[in-house]
């Protein structure tokens, strides 16, 4: 099983825990709600995850220009 982190907006990818053992509590999804698991986390028919975050270059922009979290792909 892998576990993927990539950027929710530009896609980049964030890196990756290759693992058979690491848990989901151990990454910390616990703390989610369900809404925010159906949103931030998808399950691939292989067994691994990707986790879509924000990363420091996106998160920059949209700090920057607060309008385009508006935008349905703003940094695409």
């Amino acid at each position: 099983m892998s576990v993927k982190y990539v950027c929710r907006h530009c896609r980049t990818s964030l890196g990756e825990i290759h693992s058979d053992t690491v848990s989901e509590f151990q990454l910390g999804f616990h703390f989610l709600t369900p809404e925010e698991r159906r949103d931030i986390i998808t399950y691939d028919p292989n067994g691994d995850v990707t986790v879509k975050v924000v990363c420091e270059y996106c998160n920059e922009a949209l700090q920057s220009h607060p309008e385009l979290a508006l935008a349905p792909n703003p940094l695409q």
